[in-house]
């Protein structure tokens, strides 16, 4: 250790180093509890009490106007376009 350079800077890296060292250790840990990356299926239950959830959205569906919602639609339209 050169003699002109305090303790503070090796002693920061030290620390950043085990820091670093740590987190690499936890993330595995976390990675292999979780098991990420493995092909098997979920061994979790599923929860019974929630519906199961759709695999598609909902359907479409469309509802005719008649002229005069078609009339009023559009004079809203014409107020919003003039800025009122």
């Amino acid at each position: 250790m050169p003699e002109h350079v305090s303790i503070l800077p090796w002693a920061g890296v030290a620390v950043l180093a085990l820091a670093a060292v740590a987190w690499v250790i936890g993330v595995t840990r976390i990675l292999r509890r979780d098991g990420i990356g493995a092909t098997t299926a979920d061994p979790r239950p599923a929860l019974s009490a929630l519906p199961r959830q759709r695999q598609s959205g909902p359907d479409r569906e469309a509802v005719e106007l008649t002229p005069a919602e078609k009339a009023a639609f559009a004079g809203l339209v014409r107020r919003l376009a003039d800025g009122h």
